[in-house]
C-alpha cells in the first residue's frame, strides 16, 4: 500500500480520535510509517485556538475561521514537520480533523461557499486520499461530552453539534465529485468502528 493521507472526521463526542489512534497503531503494526496529527495543531495559532475553544478568549467566529485557516496552511507547510514533508518522506498521514471540520463548524455562523473558498489553497495543496466521517447522532455526543468534561467547549452544545453534523452532511453532498468521503456508522463498539474505518481506507 503506497503511503495515504487520511483525514478522521465527527463532531465532538463522535470517538474520531480514539478512532484515529487505533488506525495508526494497526497501520503501524503492519509496518507502515505513520505519522499521527490533528488540528487545531501544538503550534502557535493552533494553541491559540485551543484557548479561544476553552472560552480563555473571546473572538469573532470570522476571525475564528481565519485563525483555522492559518494552523491549518502551518500544518500543511510546516518545514520541521509539516504534511508535505511527511507525506514526501513516505508516511502515511493520519489528521485527526482537517478541512471538511471548518466547513461544517464556522458554516454555523457563516456562509458555507466562503468557508470551502477560503480553504482551497490548502486543497490544491495536500488533498486527503480518503476522508472518514465517523457518524454518531448529536444527541449520543453530547451525551458523552457532559460526562467526559468538566467545562464543555465553544461548540459543544447540543444544538450546535445538529448543526454542525447537517453542514458536514451539506459539504460532502457539495464536493462529492471533487473528495472521496467515506462515512461509517460511529455508534458501535469502538472495535466495532475501527473495523469500519480500517475497511474505509483500504484504497
Amino acid at each position: 500500500m503506497k503511503n495515504l493521507f487520511i483525514a478522521i472526521e465527527g463532531t465532538d463526542g463522535s470517538g474520531k480520535s480514539t478512532q484515529a489512534a487505533l488506525l495508526a497503531e494497526k497501520l503501524q503494526q503492519e509496518g507502515h510509517k505513520v505519522h499521527l496529527t490533528f488540528e487545531p495543531t501544538n503550534g502557535h495559532i493552533g494553541r491559540l485556538l485551543r484557548s479561544i475553544l476553552k472560552g480563555q478568549i473571546s473572538v469573532d467566529q470570522k476571525a475564528i475561521a481565519a485563525l483555522f485557516l492559518a494552523d491549518r496552511l502551518d500544518h500543511i507547510l510546516n518545514e520541521q514537520d509539516g504534511l508535505v514533508k511527511k507525506m514526501n518522506e513516505g508516511y502515511t498521514v493520519i489528521s485527526d480533523r482537517y478541512y471538511f471540520s471548518s466547513f461544517a463548524y464556522h458554516s454555523v455562523y457563516m456562509n458555507m461557499d466562503w468557508v470551502i473558498e477560503c480553504n482551497q489553497m490548502c486543497r490544491e495543496i495536500l488533498k486527503p486520499d480518503v476522508t472518514v466521517f465517523v457518524d454518531v447522532p448529536p444527541e449520543v455526543c453530547m451525551g458523552r461530552i457532559i460526562a467526559n468534561r468538566e467545562v464543555p467547549e465553544l461548540y459543544e452544545t447540543g444544538e450546535i453539534l445538529k448543526k454542525v453534523r447537517n453542514n458536514y452532511m451539506e459539504a460532502f453532498n457539495v464536493l462529492a465529485s471533487e473528495e472521496v468521503v467515506k462515512i461509517v456508522d460511529g455508534n458501535q463498539p469502538v472495535e466495532v468502528v475501527a473495523g469500519y474505518v480500517r475497511d474505509a481506507c483500504h484504497m
